[in-house]
């Protein structure tokens, strides 16, 4: 079988869910002009970051009394300033379909000791929003990266909800048309659609949720990071480039040259069409294929980015072993690398589908992972 394999391979093998494929032109030369050596205080830092928070407005679309700021340690870090700044003002509700959302429920339940309403489904299931109070502060993952399934829309949500919503977009930024009048703190980081480096997350808040901040303090010790007050007032230079601790200037660089090239294919509505392309490849073969099928049970609700698979073959004796054994093999011949469903998901497959991947490569993709997982058939057979 090994000899049969497909004759031609994806240019670019790289469709991991995080750290994600760069942009289809990236040179290290595209990063000369960073500010390398220099202070982020400069004028130089100063400027490019300001660059990097009106590019992210721009082309996303944020209304402009919509606070955008860059934070310390990814997409982490800003949903923890905000749960951490926030919450406790009024009762919570945690929405959960996946283990990012679960990991919010426990830092919210078991570390702030919130009064919380837990709302849980399983993998490849969602929530009902409309189940959902929205008098209470909301906090949710809009696309679960790990699971593979995302909110359809934002029209559950209310608008004289007196609650705040709490949204870590992480995996839905830049692919997934976000409904602003719907949410008061928005999360994500470089590393996903944009195909940025980890280490920075963007924070943006809405009036909302700029009130709460001024209007509430939390009764627990606030670390240095985590305070967006000074004085009972928001700490405006955060959301203008003045970051509360050092950013990677070449980092940031990579960032703005990824917001350009996001521009150069259309900005936001090119971005998701390149995402919707992309998912619609891995779709499709799963359509055309009875021993595999797509892990969202909701067609509505299937996440364009981080598309997550199942196997479904009755001969197969160990799911999870044959998963890996599938992942494994794709990697040593070159033809995908890093797509094991995460450690705490359903046994399977986790395919990055966002803007920066090239819908050819996954077309290759397909022709490879049907000779793998007929490989591992085989070698299942002959080891029985």
């Amino acid at each position: 079988m090994a000899d049969k394999h497909p004759a031609t391979r994806p240019a670019n093998p790289r469709f991991s869910s995080g750290p994600c494929a760069k942009i289809p032109t990236f040179e290290l030369e595209k990063l000369a002009d960073a500010a390398l050596g220099r202070s982020h205080r400069a004028a130089i830092g100063k400027d490019k970051l300001k660059a990097a928070i009106e590019g992210t407005r721009e082309i996303l679309g944020i209304p402009a009394d919509y606070r955008i700021g860059i934070v310390p340690a990814s997409d982490t870090g800003a949903v923890e300033m905000a749960m951490w700044s926030m919450l406790g003002a009024r009762k919570a509700t945690m929405v959960a379909w996946e283990s990012f959302g679960a990991g919010w429920v426990t830092d919210v339940v078991k570390q702030l000791k919130i009064d919380a309403e837990v709302k849980e489904a399983g993998y490849g299931e969602i929530v009902d929003f409309a189940d959902v109070d929205f008098d209470t502060d909301v906090v949710f993952t809009w696309n679960g990266t790990t699971s593979g399934v995302r909110v359809p829309n934002g029209d559950a949500i209310p608008a004289d909800r007196a609650g705040l919503t709490i949204c870590d977009a992480t995996s839905a930024a830049f692919a997934q048309d976000l409904p602003w009048d719907k949410l008061d703190v928005v999360t994500f980081s470089w590393q996903k659609v944009m195909g940025g480096e980890a280490a920075h997350g963007m924070l943006i808040l809405s009036p909302r949720a700029v009130e709460r901040l001024e209007s509430y303090t939390p009764a627990w010790p606030m670390p240095k990071i985590f305070r967006m007050t000074k004085g009972g007032k928001l700490n405006e230079g955060i959301f203008k480039g003045e970051t509360i601790n050092t950013p990677s200037m070449l980092a940031v660089e990579d960032y703005l040259v990824a917001l350009d090239w996001g521009r150069s294919v259309g900005g936001l509505k090119g971005l998701m069409k390149r995402a919707d392309t992309n998912a619609k490849v891995i779709w499709d073969f799963c359509d055309e294929h009875d021993w595999i099928e797509n892990l969202a049970v909701d067609p509505a609700t299937r996440s364009n980015t981080s598309v997550c698979l199942k196997f479904t073959d009755d001969r197969i004796k160990d799911g999870a072993a044959f998963a890996k054994a599938v992942a494994k093999k794709l990697e040593a011949y070159n033809a995908a690398y890093d797509i094991g469903a995460y450690r705490d998901a359903p046994a399977g497959l986790r395919i990055w589908c966002g803007a920066t991947v090239e819908d050819s490569d996954l077309q290759k993709l397909t022709l490879w992972l049907k000779w793998a997982f007929e490989a591992c058939l085989e070698e299942q057979s002959e080891a029985a």
